[in-house]
């Protein structure tokens, strides 16, 4: 089996540049190099079964703390990254990301390039290899979701045919070109994608997710069509429309905001789950920020900042829940943001290992020369009841529904879709609504679920942010990859870099 050209075979624009959390890659590419080298050269049908069961496991990348995840959190305001001693150091990997100083040689950039441009392919082949119409209307979706990405992080997209030949560079599409092909699968997907209402699982796609997807391109569209890639954007009314009437699709299918909402985060989870991830457990949300003194005992990592902290009142069910700290396994964790003294399962307040002190996580927070009680701590997925990793959850789109109708001028039905939200979250209602409270809002809801840098772009606030050294607007996208330039000519780095 040849493999000298394998970069080329497969996606023809990546590097061979992996993580060990991402070595599963390794094996998923030689199997694409098998296929596309069998018969001298030309694609071998696989299994599209086999296939699209692969390619649903796949989705296990997004629930890592690195790469995709990371790159779609870590340059907010919602996050920081403290290098405590030598912990979290990683060569600067995490301090890069929140200060957007970045480069083309990035780790985790690099590495959430590569996972997201194997994915598109992976379909590519599911699509090429005969499938059912039901599994065809599946994979469409799945390349649809991993190429929405590599449009939103990088404004332009590889596209390897499965009949190029090994000496074929991939053709490069532009954002907008990204953009219609991506709506393209998803609306010739939806009548082949199962009409399914809410449930915990929900491991496959759907019409609701399908439409979740739709939604969140056309109120983005703006960005993604722009003359700039960090604006000015004008948002249309027609597309504003659009995601209204998606967000409706998925209301029809009984999806609604759940009175609990730390609930959406458990195995009990019902009314807002669309689309999560069948593999394991979403354990990476709760170990990158817990202490190594709590139980479970985390990797003492993320925190968020007190700006954003400040942001919720304290009323509002979503700043937190105290541990119950009953006795019971992981009783000692509380849920929402971690502050103060904290406590082993039986109430015991916990003291440092390494300090000595009682562990009392504090409000300030540095980015390096941190001591370890530094930052206050996030869960959302408590380790003792937390269900499956959520892609997508109904609140998001109940929220671009409300942001589609004040940007089209229904500014008064937006502020009473918020209310209506926030009631359920039993915080007072807003007397008003601009573009600023919404922000604020969407980040109370969706704070720590990965999708923070798309929402602060759409809103003019990523270059705007106090931790980040280059505030260009440039660093809106990121560089394609060192090794893919080289690999692939088609490709243009991105301006900046």
């Amino acid at each position: 089996m040849k493999t000298i050209n394998f970069k080329k075979v497969l996606i023809g624009g990546l590097s061979v540049m992996f993580m060990a959390s991402c070595t599963d890659l390794v094996n998923d590419e030689k199997d694409s190099i098998v296929r596309a080298n069998e018969g001298g050269g030309g694609f071998t049908p696989g299994n599209p079964t086999e296939l699209l069961v692969s390619a649903y496991k796949d989705l296990s990348a997004y629930t890592d703390q690195a790469n995709i995840y990371a790159l779609g959190q870590h340059p907010t305001a919602e996050m920081i990254p403290p290098t405590r001693g030598v912990d979290w150091g990683d060569n600067g990997v995490w301090r890069t990301l929140d200060q957007h100083t970045w480069d083309a040689t990035h780790s985790g950039i690099i590495n959430a390039w590569n996972q997201l441009n194997q994915r598109v392919y992976k379909c590519n082949e599911i699509i090429a290899s005969n499938p059912s119409a039901a599994e065809k209307a599946e994979a469409q979706f799945l390349r649809a979701l991993n190429m929405f990405h590599v449009m939103d992080y990088w404004g332009q997209v590889p596209f390897r045919e499965v009949t190029d030949g090994v000496d074929v560079n991939p053709k490069v599409l532009t954002r907008s070109e990204a953009f219609d092909f991506i709506v393209s699968d998803l609306e010739a997907a939806l009548p082949g994608l199962e009409n399914r209402g809410p449930a915990p699982l929900q491991a496959t796609a759907s019409k609701a997710a399908a439409n979740f997807l739709l939604a969140k391109l056309y109120l983005n569209k703006a960005v993604y069509t722009a003359a700039s890639p960090a604006g000015p954007y004008s948002f249309d009314n027609g597309d504003m429309a659009k995601v209204i009437s998606y967000v409706d699709a998925i209301i029809a299918d009984g999806y609604e905001i759940s009175d609990d909402f730390f609930g959406n985060f458990t195995a009990d989870a019902t009314t807002e789950t669309i689309l999560n991830s069948a593999e394991g457990t979403p354990q990476n949300r709760w170990m990158m920020t817990l202490h190594y003194d709590q139980n479970p005992s985390g990797w003492n990592g993320f925190t968020t900042l007190a700006d954003f902290y400040d942001t919720f009142s304290d009323e509002d069910i979503r700043k937190g829940i105290p541990a119950a700290a009953d006795g019971s396994n992981m009783s000692g964790i509380g849920h929402g943001f971690l502050i103060g003294q904290q406590y082993k399962d039986d109430g015991t307040p916990i003291t440092d290992s390494r300090s000595q002190q009682l562990l009392k996580f504090t409000r300030d927070v540095s980015l390096a020369g941190t001591p370890t009680d530094k930052g206050i701590r996030v869960i959302k997925y408590h380790p003792a009841m937390a269900g499956k990793y959520i892609l997508m959850r109904f609140a998001e789109a109940y929220l671009m529904k409300a942001e589609a109708m004040m940007r089209s001028g229904d500014t008064a039905g937006a502020l009473a879709m918020i209310n209506d939200l926030r009631a359920k979250r039993q915080a007072s209602a807003l007397s008003s609504l601009d573009e600023n409270s919404l922000f604020d809002e969407i980040g109370r809801e969706m704070y720590w679920e990965g999708g923070k840098r798309t929402t602060e772009v759409r809103f003019g606030k990523f270059t705007t942010g106090t931790g980040a050294l280059i505030q260009d607007d440039y660093t809106v996208l990121y560089p394609i990859p060192s090794p893919a330039i080289v690999s692939n000519p088609n490709l243009t780095q991105n301006e900046g870099y």
